[in-house]
């Protein structure tokens, strides 16, 4: 009987240690969820692009089965949330959800892009979907990457072709005050 036991669980071991990178990294951004942290412009800040001096937080506020939301406040601009969604085929699909004061859509929302692969479980990059290239044609040839690990967290774009760059790293080892709810939730 305990033969039989050990041969049942081993399997299962297995396919623990076997899941996409995808996968790990979701239940990475879930170990987050509820908690808060400050980061800062690593690259491609420049004064008077509405992030510059400003304080920047994260808030992991939402992890459900297959959606993670991320509102990423810059000063008192609670318009942006970042939209993680884990798809059948184990693909995450990235969105920027912007929003009005009064909750109401932004004219530019539900732009990004779906991973090509399950990628690793450090990093994640998503390409411009074409919902994003019929949105906004420019950014047709932008890429954004998520990175997380144990102690931070990156945002990441560019846009292929061109000198656009941004990056914005927040510390996942010490949390910060929960802002208030962001703008529409």
């Amino acid at each position: 009987m305990k033969k039989l036991l050990i041969l049942i669980l081993l399997p299962i071991q297995i396919m623990a240690q076997d899941l996409p990178g995808s996968v790990k990294f979701w239940n990475t951004l879930q170990t987050h969820c509820g908690k808060s942290y400050e980061g800062e412009i690593t690259a491609g800040g420049v004064e008077g692009d509405g992030f510059m001096g400003e304080k920047l937080v994260m808030h992991v506020r939402s992890c459900e089965e297959n959606k993670i939301r991320i509102p990423f406040f810059v000063g008192e601009d609670k318009s942006r949330t970042w939209v993680f969604t884990m798809t059948e085929d184990k693909l995450i699909r990235l969105k920027h959800d912007h929003r009005h004061e009064d909750g109401t859509e932004d004219e530019v929302t539900q732009y990004g892009g779906l991973s090509s692969n399950t990628g690793l479980d450090n990093i994640q990059f998503f390409p411009a979907d074409q919902e994003t290239s019929d949105l906004i044609p420019y950014a047709s040839n932008n890429v954004w990457w998520v990175t997380v690990d144990d102690k931070s967290f990156t945002y990441n774009l560019k846009r292929i072709g061109s000198d656009r760059v941004f990056s914005v790293k927040f510390g996942l080892t010490k949390e910060v005050s929960t802002p208030s709810a962001p703008w529409g939730y």
